[in-house]
C-alpha cells in the first residue's frame, strides 16, 4: 500500500519540509509539499493527496483552518496534525474535525511511519466505501450483493452505514439467503478490509471440539491435543470474525464467548494466561433469535451483546423482482469458476425461477445455475439444461420412493427418508435439513452415523 501512495506535506520551515519530503519519499511514498494551508490548497485537488500531513502553526493559513477547508470539501481522507507546541484542547479539537492522528515535534519516525501506514488503511477503506454507495446507487450493487428491491436497498443501505464502525452485528435470515456475503461486505467496506476474515461454522463443529475451535488450545489440553492451536480469535486479530449459526453453539460456550467479547481477551483451552485480541465480531442464525432466546438456544445476555445493529436478510420468494439481476451476477461468477461463457438465461427459465419458492433460496438458485451452466452447450440457458423435474412438488407417493415395508425399523425408515430428501435437494444439505424439520448439525452427526455402520 506505500509504494506510490501520494502524501502531502505542508510545514513553513523550508529546511523541515523538505527533511520530511526526502525521508517520504526514501519509504516509497510520491510526495509533493507546500509552506502553508492556502497553496496546500491548491495543490489538493490535481495532486489529490491520500494522506496530508501538516503543521499546526503556519502564516496565512495554519493547520486547523486547512484542516477545516479539508474536511468541509471532502477533499482527502486522512490528515495528520504536526505541533511543536501541542496542548490537549488543540488535540482533541483537531481530532473532532477529522485529523486522523496528533504527533508532536520533533517527529519520532517510527511512530510517522505507522500512523502513515494506518491513516492509508483508513483512505482506501473510505474510498471502497464511496465506491460501492456508488454502485449501490447506480446498479443496486454492494460488494457481492445485488438488489433493487426495497428490501434489498434497505439491507445494503444498512450495510454501508454499519460497515465503518466497530458495532457487533447479528445477522439473521433463512439458509441460502446471502448471510455469509453480507457479512463478508461488511468487512470489505470496514477499516479492517486489509485483515483477515474468519468464518466459523458452528453448526458444523462437534460440541466436543467446539471450544478449541474458537478459543484455541495448548498441546497436552486434552486427549488428542497433540500440538498448540490457535482459536478463531487469534487467527482473526485485527481483522473480522464471523460466528455462523449461532444459535448451535452449545450454551456453556456461549458464557465463555460473552467473556471474551466483553473482555477482549482469550485463554486457549489448557493455558494460565490470556492473550488479548482485537476481532470485531459479527454473528449470523438462521433462527428467530428471539425464539431462540425464548427457547434457551442462544443466551439473553450474548444476544444483546451480539445485536447491536440486526440485519434481517430476505428470503428470495420475497423480492423476485432482483431476480433478473441475482442470476445475471451469478452467471458471471460461475462462467469464471467453469471458464465459460454462457450470457443469461431465456424467458421461459425466468420465468419458470418467478413462479418457483425457492425454500432454499439463493444459494439454492446459485446449484441450479452451476448444474445448468456445465451442462449447457449454448450462450443462454433453456429449460433442457436445467435438472429434470425442476420446480414441480414433491412426489405424492412417497411411500414407494421410499421402499417403505411393514415391520421396517424405524432407524431403517429414518435413514431412507434423509437419503431420499438429500436426493431431492440435489444433496443440498441445508435445504434438506429445513425439509426434515432437523439442524443441520443434526443431519451432519446422521450421515457420520450412516457411514460409519457397516454396508449390508
Amino acid at each position: 500500500m506505500v509504494k506510490g501512495s501520494k502524501v502531502l506535506v505542508v510545514e513553513d520551515d523550508a529546511a523541515e519540509r523538505q527533511g520530511m519530503a526526502d525521508l517520504l519519499s526514501a519509504w516509497g511514498y510520491e510526495v509533493e509539499a507546500a509552506p502553508d494551508g492556502v497553496e496546500a490548497l491548491e495543490k489538493i485537488p490535481s495532486f489529490d493527496p491520500a494522506v496530508i500531513i501538516s503543521d499546526l502553526r503556519m502564516p496565512r493559513m495554519g493547520g486547523m483552518e486547512l484542516l477545516k477547508q479539508v474536511r468541509d470539501s471532502r477533499l482527502a481522507s486522512s490528515f495528520i496534525m504536526l505541533t511543536a507546541q501541542g496542548t490537549i484542547e488543540e488535540a482533541v479539537e483537531a481530532t473532532k474535525l477529522g485529523a486522523f492522528n496528533f504527533l508532536e515535534k520533533p517527529v519520532d519516525t517510527k511512530r510517522l511511519q505507522v500512523e502513515l501506514r494506518n491513516s492509508l488503511e483508513r483512505h482506501e477503506s473510505e474510498r471502497q466505501l464511496e465506491i460501492a454507495h456508488r454502485r449501490l446507487r447506480d446498479a443496486g450493487i454492494l460488494g457481492s450483493l445485488v438488489g433493487r428491491s426495497k428490501k434489498m436497498q434497505e439491507v445494503m443501505s444498512l450495510i454501508g452505514l454499519v460497515a465503518p464502525s466497530t458495532a457487533s452485528v447479528l445477522i439473521a435470515g433463512e439458509s441460502g439467503t446471502g448471510k455469509e456475503l453480507a457479512a463478508r461486505t461488511i468487512h470489505q467496506l470496514s477499516p479492517r478490509s486489509s485483515k483477515p476474515f474468519v468464518a466459523v461454522n458452528c453448526a458444523a463443529i462437534p460440541e466436543t471440539l467446539m471450544e478449541s475451535e474458537i478459543f484455541g488450545h495448548e498441546k497436552g489440553a486434552f486427549t488428542g491435543a497433540v500440538e498448540r492451536r490457535v482459536g478463531c480469535f487469534e487467527l482473526a486479530d485485527e481483522g473480522t470474525l464471523l460466528l455462523d449459526e449461532i444459535g448451535e453453539m452449545p450454551v456453556a460456550t456461549q458464557a465463555k464467548l460473552l467473556r471474551v467479547l466483553e473482555d477482549s481477551k482469550v485463554r486457549r483451552l489448557g493455558s494460565k494466561s490470556e492473550i488479548s485480541v482485537n476481532v470485531r465480531v459479527l454473528a449470523a442464525t438462521n433462527k428467530v433469535p428471539e425464539e431462540a432466546v425464548a427457547k434457551g438456544q442462544l443466551r439473553r445476555d450474548l444476544f444483546f451483546r451480539l445485536n447491536v445493529v440486526n440485519i434481517a436478510m430476505p428470503p428470495l420468494r420475497e423480492h423476485l423482482e432482483d431476480l433478473p439481476e441475482v442470476v445475471e451476477a451469478l452467471l458471471q461468477d460461475l462462467n469464471r469458476k467453469h471458464s465459460r461463457s454462457v450470457s443469461g438465461v431465456d424467458d421461459d427459465v425466468l420465468e419458470l425461477f418467478r413462479r418457483y419458492s425457492w425454500p432454499g433460496n439463493v444459494r439454492e438458485l446459485r446449484n441450479t445455475l452451476e448444474r445448468a451452466v456445465v451442462v449447457c452447450r449454448d450462450e443462454m440457458l433453456r429449460k433442457k439444461d436445467l435438472s429434470p423435474g425442476f420446480g414441480a412438488p414433491p412426489r405424492p407417493d412417497v411411500d414407494d420412493g421410499l421402499r417403505l415395508r411393514p415391520g421396517m425399523p424405524v432407524a431403517e425408515a429414518e435413514r431412507r427418508l434423509i437419503y431420499e430428501t438429500l436426493a431431492f435437494t440435489q444433496n443440498n444439505k441445508t435445504r434438506a435439513a429445513e425439509m426434515l424439520g432437523i439442524s443441520l448439525k443434526t443431519l451432519h452427526n446422521k450421515l457420520k452415523e450412516y457411514e460409519s455402520q457397516p454396508q449390508g
